[in-house]
């Protein structure tokens, strides 16, 4: 019997220095410093909220009372047992900020700052094939020309005519490799056939797509987009934009995905149907400002966003549009979420639970990035990839990374 009780002691001794250990490492993996909005009740991490508990006790240090009334910072103290202080924190309150939501497909096109090289090619001259003479001079794939003979280049038209008006006088051309300014010497070939002069490369100067609108404001006319990058799809590089804009759209056709195989929703836009520009291509989607009306769907009024901290694993909505322009509200599930420090087009991992959409578009299809995401009322982010092997699932964006990279203070 005597046996029987020390193993249960020892068992429960072991359960207690497990439940120590456990309780530790969550406590300090929090951050330092978090952010709320003033209608949030409570603060997650990592699904948990941040309550006193019998392994730690969470002492404020600062006046608690007068925290909403003057958007003050709240200074805590995580104590295990409540005697050994652990981790110090703060907690801003900041003022409630509310955006229109969209998931109305629209169309984008860029024109892009300088012209990005993506191949080279061997060049037929009338005195045999020649190596690209480009690849000769040290130019390579993903470095983008901004100027030859200090005259601008933003278009391969313009490209071509400088290089035929110029024939076999050698070209002082001006990239962007790696990060740095360089300027390169290249001598252009006569071709065969047409007797026209080249330096052997493939270039791109623009691209087009369809996407889905995140969200906007209708105070400051800002818009947020994809909730990733737009990329070249040779070079993977993020496009830098001279100009660009976004249209309405509307979708087409489906293709459903499959394991093994995206989806992508197939649509069309008009350049008559202009709805704005394009500022910024960043990390985290496409930005600028709304300069003409929006096909409005379902939410007509701005609601809550929410901070990373009040996000919670779940059900959540996302709205989107796979027919036509109209924008329907979908089921899906939060698989995980991500406590996250610095902006990522991965913040959280979502399941599409909705039947609907399961059956004709298979989950998570191209086109549908930047579909935005609600919880209990609020935006909590934004769709940006699809699993390849498992497309009813994919990653979301914090809507805050969004917010931020748009140019809003909280």
């Amino acid at each position: 019997m005597k046996n029987k009780y020390i193993k249960i002691l020892t068992s429960f001794s072991i359960a207690i220095v497990l439940a120590f250990f456990i309780a530790t490492i969550n406590v300090m993996s929090m951050p330092e410093n978090i952010k709320i909005s003033s209608g949030c009740a409570k603060v997650n991490f990592r699904n948990n909220s941040l309550k006193n508990n019998l392994i730690y006790k969470i002492e404020s240090t600062s006046n608690e009372n007068n925290l909403r009334a003057k958007k003050d910072k709240l200074n805590l103290s995580i104590k295990l047992f409540g005697v050994i202080p652990v981790k110090k924190m703060t907690l801003s309150i900041i003022p409630e900020f509310k955006v229109i939501p969209g998931g109305q497909p629209i169309g984008v096109k860029i024109n892009m700052d300088g012209i990005l090289v993506v191949g080279f090619s061997d060049i037929d001259g009338d005195k045999g094939w020649k190596q690209s003479p480009a690849l000769t001079a040290g130019i390579n794939i993903g470095d983008r020309i901004i100027e030859i003979n200090g005259t601008k280049v933003n278009s391969c038209n313009e490209l071509s005519s400088i290089i035929n008006n110029n024939k076999d006088v050698p070209l002082k051309i001006k990239i962007i490799k790696d990060g740095e300014v360089k300027l390169i010497s290249v001598k252009p070939v006569q071709t065969k056939n047409k007797g026209e002069y080249k330096i052997g490369l493939w270039v791109r100067d623009s691209t087009a797509g369809v996407g889905t609108l995140t969200f906007y404001d209708d105070n400051t006319k800002i818009f947020g987009a994809l909730g990733h990058p737009i990329s070249d799809v040779d070079t993977g590089l993020i496009l830098p934009i001279n100009t660009g804009k976004i249209y309405n759209a509307k979708i087409l056709s489906i293709e459903r995905g499959v394991r093994g195989k995206p989806g992508e929703l197939r649509g069309a836009f008009s350049i008559e149907d202009e709805i704005g520009n394009i500022e910024k291509n960043s990390a985290t989607g496409i930005f600028g400002k709304i300069s003409s009306k929006i096909y409005k769907n379902i939410y007509n009024n701005p609601i809550p966003i929410a901070m990373q901290n009040e996000v919670k694993e779940g059900s959540a909505k996302i709205l989107t549009s796979i027919d036509g322009s109209e924008v329907k509200e979908y089921s899906i599930y939060i698989e995980k979420l991500t406590q996250q420090s610095k902006p990522s087009s991965k913040s959280m991992i979502i399941r599409v639970t909705d039947n609907e959409l399961l059956s004709k578009t298979g989950g998570i299809v191209q086109g549908m990035s930047g579909s935005p995401i609600i919880q209990d009322g609020k935006l909590v982010g934004a769709v940006t990839h699809v699993f390849v092997n498992k497309p009813d699932m994919g990653y979301g964006i914090y809507i805050e990374w969004m917010l931020k990279e748009a140019g809003v203070k909280f």
